[in-house]
C-alpha cells in the first residue's frame, strides 16, 4: 500500500468509529484492524498530524482532534437523541452533522458566552428559523498557526452587529461573519468525503476551491502563497 492510501485508511477508521461509537480508536484497537504495529500506527498518526489530518496530544501519539470531530469536551455538543459528538468549532459541528445525517441539534453558545443556542439540522442543513451568524475571527490562512485558538473563536452571533460589539470587547480579531446556512455549505463540501476509506487531506488549491465554491472570495478567504496540505 502506498503511504497515501495507508493513511486513508487510517482516517478512515478513526472517523467511522468517532461516527459510530462517539470515541476514537485505541491504537491497539487500530493496530489491531489494520494488522500493523502500534509503533507503525504511531508512525502513521505522526505522519497525519504532519499534514493537519489530526492533531495528536502533546504528551502522547493519540489523536485528540479529528476535524470535525474533538475527542474532549468543547463548547459544541451535537447530538441525535442516542448519541453525541463534541466539535472544535460551529464549522466543524455542521461537518459532524453532516457526517452522521439524519436529524440531529448543536448546542452552543453565543459569542461562548452565556446565552445557549440550539441549532436543529438535517443532513448537515440547518432547520432554524431565526438568523444565526458565525464569526471567523482569524483567516484561514492562519488557522494552522494555533488551530485550537482559531477554532475557538468560530462562534455563533444573533447579528453582524454584535459581532462587532463582541470583538471590541473581548479585545479580539473582527474577522468575518457568515450567515449559518453558508456555513453548513462550506461544511458539506470540505467535510462530505471525511468518511470515505479514500479520504486524502485537501491540498491548498483543493482549499481554496472549497472556499470559492461556497461563496466565499473576499480576500480573507484568500490562502496566498501557503504550500502543502490545509
Amino acid at each position: 500500500m502506498s503511504d497515501e492510501r495507508t493513511l486513508g485508511q487510517i482516517h478512515y477508521e478513526i472517523i467511522r468509529g468517532m461516527i459510530d461509537e462517539g470515541t476514537c480508536p485505541t491504537n491497539v484497537q487500530l493496530s489491531l484492524k489494520l494488522g500493523i504495529s502500534e509503533i507503525k500506527i504511531e508512525e502513521l498518526l505522526q505522519a497525519l498530524s504532519d499534514i493537519h489530518g489530526v492533531v495528536l496530544h502533546s504528551h502522547n501519539h493519540t489523536p485528540w482532534i479529528i476535524h470535525p470531530f474533538s475527542t474532549t469536551p468543547t463548547l459544541n455538543w451535537i447530538d441525535n437523541g442516542q448519541r453525541g459528538w463534541w466539535a472544535p468549532c460551529v464549522w466543524c459541528a455542521l461537518g459532524v452533522a453532516t457526517l452522521v445525517g439524519g436529524n440531529l441539534r448543536i448546542h452552543s453558545r453565543i459569542g461562548g458566552e452565556s446565552e445557549s443556542v440550539v441549532i436543529p439540522v438535517h443532513n448537515g442543513l440547518p432547520t432554524l428559523v431565526e438568523d444565526i451568524w458565525v464569526h471567523f475571527a482569524e483567516p484561514p490562512a492562519r488557522a494552522w498557526d494555533n488551530v485550537h485558538a482559531h477554532c475557538s473563536m468560530v462562534l455563533p452571533f444573533r447579528s453582524p452587529g454584535a459581532i462587532g460589539e463582541w470583538s471590541k470587547r473581548h479585545a479580539l480579531p473582527h474577522g468575518q461573519g457568515v450567515p449559518l446556512a453558508q456555513v453548513a455549505l462550506l461544511a458539506q463540501h470540505w467535510y462530505g468525503s471525511h468518511a470515505n476509506p479514500e479520504w486524502r487531506k485537501w491540498t491548498i488549491t483543493e482549499a481554496q476551491e472549497i472556499f470559492h465554491r461556497s461563496g466565499l472570495t473576499a480576500e480573507f478567504w484568500d490562502l496566498g502563497v501557503l504550500s502543502g496540505k490545509f
